[in-house]
């Protein structure tokens, strides 16, 4: 799969042309057309092939030409010689989140730094302090963003692992000699970040399975092959690990190779004590098999409710369990609603009746289209004037839909004070208003934790949108005081978002379940703006799992009637 590639560099062109102070709109087509690309759910080398590229939103026809050079060559020709345009060096310090074009510019002009190693070196030397404009929170924010760009080398993300299992899942189901599949791991779990894949297989010919495995055209480098072992390097530097297992030992072997590593030694803790031996072959007592086929029978035999994987993380979810006291998950066919979604009256790329089609094919009884404010004009935010003609659109579809509802909404941005984007008359004409941070991420945590608490007291407001801010790869979450937010939340009705962007996953696992403690309401958002984007609401799921979320937690498993009800009180 070429997507990150191309996704990579549209986003380094985007770069150079933010230093060469380029048009901020032309700077903001291959940001977009980058994430649009890096969020696909299919190959760009399959759209290619069915010449469907100019289908994504953003993706016109000199776009589409580069996409074609890309996936062919390996590269752009036009990149190649922008890149000369420009110092040697600059783009590798600008892949360092928190190193800006004008930092990167200074860092190379000042003291010829033109890597990460040479940074660090020079940090460490302390040569960086006393350079006009480069203060110490500065260089502390440097730091921050090596360490943030070499956690990214070593791990993917959720959304990502999930497209490369199921790659080569797909292929794998496909052979007759395989009678079950799985993947493991942390995978399994649902993490935000996986650093590799591993697969399992029931299979009666371990030689063909094997065989095909290291051949998959995904496969850059077989690291070892055996008769029930293999492991691979995809050609995005991923490894994979397939296994075969006996049919008698598969729940054993899903339930050790999912982990966690805590998780499984807490496990076996309790068999010793219950007087059995547990490890990835089976249950045994003494030496004696008694159980091993599926994780189910395991955990009954243990005396104990079924664990879900994403819960495995000894974090007392073993004692629940041994009193079956569990609570029972968010699934994904309780979600009713999409409460965050872009149309292209903003910076989405489908019309609000393309947007309606996809969500009532997905079996939804509502969505909110929230599009940007008036201040974020560089996402096409809407004006008092726009706003209107938008209510009038979403009117006119609201009469012609049965069964079916589209909220006004908007993404309201909140400025450096906490003041709001739109003024309070503007606000009480909408149906659901969520509030976001934009701009300003390195304020000092009280500063950053006023702003969303300011947004929260407003009585129109009724969603605060990915709440720490963070884009993985890009830039870590900023501080803020997350007890002092959620006892405001809870004070004034506010939800919090868990924004199922696959770079953002925002708020996290552990944040919903303080959320959950706290008794304030969950909403999942995908924050799309395409239609494939829509998709991704199965990330928001996962993390709310994670969090321990029921259906209860969470603001669009609720029907429109109680919907309204609940935000309105």
């Amino acid at each position: 799969m070429k997507n990150l590639l191309v996704a990579e560099i549209f986003r380094n062109i985007a770069k150079i042309l933010t230093i060469k102070e380029d048009n901020p709109f032309r700077i903001r087509a291959y940001e977009k057309a980058a994430q649009n690309i890096e969020s696909l759910n299919e190959d760009i080398e399959r759209i290619i092939q069915e010449n469907r590229l100019t289908e994504i939103p953003g993706i016109g026809e000199d776009l589409a030409d580069k996409i074609k050079e890309i996936t062919s060559t390996g590269t752009l020709k036009s990149y190649e010689d922008l890149k000369k345009t420009v110092p040697g060096g600059i783009l590798d310090l600008l892949n360092i989140p928190s190193v800006g074009p004008k930092t990167a510019k200074l860092l190379y002009e000042k003291l010829k730094i033109k890597n990460i190693e040479e940074l660090e070196k020079a940090i460490k030397e302390k040569r960086l302090e006393g350079i006009f404009g480069i203060k110490e929170k500065t260089i502390e924010n440097i730091l921050k963003g090596i360490e943030l760009l070499k956690k990214g080398k070593e791990r993917m993300s959720l959304a990502v692992a999930m497209q490369l299992a199921e790659e080569f899942i797909k292929i794998l189901k496909k052979l007759n000699e395989v009678k079950k599949i799985s993947c493991a791991g942390s995978l399994r779990r649902q993490k935000e970040t996986v650093r590799d894949i591993d697969i399992l297989v029931i299979s009666n010919n371990p030689q063909k399975v094997m065989d095909t495995f290291v051949s998959i055209p995904l496969v850059k480098e077989v690291l070892a092959k055996g008769i029930t072992k293999a492991s691979v390097r995809t050609k995005d530097d991923v490894q994979v690990d397939c296994r075969i297992v006996k049919e008698d030992s598969f729940g054993a072997a899903l339930l050790y190779f999912t982990g966690s590593k805590n998780f499984n030694i807490k496990l076996r803790q309790l068999a010793i004590k219950k007087g059995f031996k547990i490890n990835e072959y089976g249950v045994f007592r003494k030496e004696r098999f008694v159980a091993g086929k599926t994780e189910e029978e395991i955990f009954k035999l243990l005396g104990m409710a079924y664990i879900e994987p994403e819960l495995r993380e000894d974090n007392g979810e073993i004692e629940l369990a041994l009193k079956d006291s569990l609570p029972k998950l968010i699934e994904l066919k309780e979600i009713k609603s999409d409460l965050h979604i872009h149309s292209n009256w903003s910076d989405g790329g489908n019309t609000i009746e393309e947007i309606v089609d996809y969500c009532m094919k997905k079996n939804y009884s509502y969505i909110a289209i929230t599009d940007h404010s008036q201040s974020l004009k560089v996402a096409g935010g809407l004006n008092k004037e726009k706003l209107k003609r938008k209510k009038l659109e979403i009117e006119r579809i609201n009469k012609k839909l049965k069964n079916f509802r589209v909220l006004y909404g908007a993404e309201v941005d909140i400025d450096s004070e906490g003041k709001l984007d739109y003024d309070n008359d503007t606000l009480k004409e909408f149906d659901i208003v969520i509030a976001a941070i934009h701009t300003g991420f390195k304020q000092s945590k009280e500063k950053l934790t006023s702003r969303l608490i300011k947004a929260a007291d407003n009585k129109y407001v009724h969603i605060i949108a990915h709440p720490t801010g963070r884009l993985f790869g890009v830039r870590e979450a900023y501080e803020i005081d997350m007890e002092k937010l959620l006892n405001v939340c809870r004070d004034t009705n506010t939800a919090l978002e868990i924004n199922a962007f696959p770079q953002r996953l925002d708020l996290n696992d552990l944040h919903c379940r303080m959320a959950k403690e706290k008794k304030v309401k969950l909403a999942i958002g995908t924050d799309a703006h395409t239609l494939d984007q829509l998709d991704t609401i199965n990330l928001g799921v996962s993390v709310a799992r994670r969090g321990w979320l029921e259906k209860k937690d969470i603001l669009n498993s609720l029907n429109l009637e109680e919907l309204v009800k609940t935000i309105k009180k």
